[in-house]
């Protein structure tokens, strides 16, 4: 069994009596045989089974560590459409899902997990912010490019202006005052992010992957260790990060466990 990591979080501007449960998986690092079509299969299922009323895909779909062999994006893809939720299926790219598109000359390009993913029927947002309804009230869900799509491979140092993220004109897109969600794979932007944006949803860092003592050696994270697992506030907005599903560099965990995010919003379910 997956562990299940749950949070509770009460969100300015979010109406108490509206009961949300989002399931979030991220970091699935597909391939064999650490993360092979098999264990996906499973995790989806113990997703599903949490009764999730929106699933959310936080990126870096493939490739898997060192040592393993890469599973196609249909397989994959074809296990994450397995997930379902009656307010959706929605997702994010990853910076390693940009691994073959480091040049933005070829930015407008879909990747292979874009590609994958919607065929799958999983929507793909990049910079684009979407009302969900639920009754009569409703809430924004927003998604980001990656904000590392295009650093050089083996560069850790975060240079702004390398993503395909574009905060500003994501939210731009928001026409009513209701609480937004934003989906962003790193954690980076959360300072800068405006209160408006109630609850921000990251992972990409593994929760550092290898925890001794209490300390994240390496932490793929322009902040360091400042945001690598867990909930944080800031004002009136929040973030969590996710410990993620996967591998990458090598394959192997010290100290933190792979993970499921269930996050409930207004009142809890009887």
């Amino acid at each position: 069994m997956t562990h299940i990591a749950r949070y509770a979080p009460r969100l300015s501007g979010w109406p108490a009596d509206l009961a949300l449960r989002i399931v979030a998986l991220s970091d699935i690092h597909a391939c064999r045989p650490f993360m092979d079509e098999r264990r996906l299969a499973g995790i989806c299922a113990e997703a599903n089974g949490l009764a999730p009323d929106l699933i959310l895909l936080l990126g870096d779909y493939a490739p898997g560590p060192r040592f393993s062999q890469p599973l196609p994006p249909k397989i994959w893809a074809g296990a994450l459409a397995q997930l379902a939720a009656p307010l959706g299926v929605h997702a994010v790219l990853g910076n390693h899902d940009y691994e073959r598109h480091r040049d933005q000359r070829v930015a407008q390009r879909p990747t292979a997990a874009e590609t994958a993913l919607a065929a799958a029927g999983i929507d793909v947002y990049i910079n684009r912010a979407v009302r969900i309804g639920m009754g009569e009230r409703g809430f924004w869900l927003a998604g980001l490019g990656d904000q590392y799509a295009f650093m050089p491979k083996g560069r850790r140092n975060y240079v702004r202006g390398l993503g395909a993220d574009d905060l500003e004109g994501t939210l731009a897109q928001v026409t009513s005052d209701e609480p937004i969600i934003l989906m962003a794979h790193e954690p980076d932007l959360f300072p800068d992010t405006p209160e408006r944006v109630a609850l921000t949803l990251s992972g990409h860092t593994h929760a550092g992957q290898i925890s001794l003592f209490g300390r994240t050696p390496v932490v793929p994270s322009r902040h360091g260790s400042r945001y690598v697992h867990g909930h944080f506030s800031a004002g009136r907005k929040q973030l969590i990060v996710s410990a993620g599903l996967g591998y990458s560099g090598l394959p192997l965990r010290i100290g933190t466990r792979p993970e499921l995010v269930l996050i409930e919003l207004g009142e809890p379910r009887p």
